[in-house]
């Protein structure tokens, strides 16, 4: 890229939000809900959806000889595992999906409060103000991004953003997600900077023809990087 991005499409965890919240605030949050949650909304048509995709996760694990709790439909059943795949920190979209529920209920009620780094907000005026697109990109599924960046720590930050891609557009380490994403965004890929802490992430988006930038919020440089590193939003023009 010879100039400015025309759009940004940004990861979340480690990239705009610090890993420790994703873990240690987020997950156990939805992990000692899971069960009662199911049990009070198991009438629910998009739960019953959430349900129907861990159980044809649940039979690709025992294809796969792994070894997961036994499925039932009771509720506990679906929680146990539910919270299994947590453990294996899967990336399942129904979990994903699940868990983005539990957590809607936590954020409406002002018991989540969406954490990014203090960089981020003043960011997103500049670029909003240069006329730069801004999307989000997450395992994390796209209710989950919106409520985080609906309730953060600095706001209301949803105006800024432009479009939500979770892992129904397609697994963030193939290329052919990013070309979607593009497609979908209308924008020439190349005009388009991909940030991530997340390397295998940036090569999928470089083999689709967008821009790159390996966010690095702590630790030191990586010995060696095939993609700009950055520290800091602020050093993205």
């Amino acid at each position: 890229m010879t100039g400015p991005p025309s759009a940004l499409l940004l990861d979340v965890e480690g990239t705009t939000t610090p890993v420790d919240y994703v873990y240690r605030v987020l997950f156990p949050f939805a992990r000692a809900r899971v069960a009662e949650y199911l049990a009070r909304s198991s009438d629910r048509a998009e739960v019953r959806a959430d349900v129907r995709g861990l159980r044809d996760e649940h039979a690709a694990d025992l294809a796969a000889g792994r070894r997961p709790p036994d499925w039932a439909e009771a509720p506990e059943a679906v929680a146990a595992y539910a919270r299994w795949l947590m453990d294996e920190d899967r990336k399942a979209t129904p979990l994903k999906s699940l868990q983005g529920r539990i957590w809607e209920e936590g954020f409406r009620a002002g018991a989540l409060v969406g954490q990014v780094y203090e960089d981020v907000p003043r960011a997103f005026d500049r670029w909003t103000m240069a006329g730069r697109a801004i999307s989000i990109f997450s395992s994390g599924s796209v209710l989950a991004q919106k409520l985080l960046f609906a309730h953060s720590n600095a706001g209301d930050l949803t105006p800024r953003l432009r479009g939500h891609f979770d892992t129904t557009t397609g697994p963030k380490r193939e290329a052919e997600s990013y070309r979607r994403i593009a497609a979908e965004l209308g924008f020439d890929p190349a005009s388009i900077l991909f940030v991530s802490d997340v390397v295998a992430e940036l090569d999928a988006a470089r083999a689709a023809g967008l821009d790159t930038a390996l966010c690095v919020r702590d630790g030191p440089d990586p010995a060696s990087a095939p993609h700009r590193v950055i520290r800091t939003f602020d050093e993205i023009e």
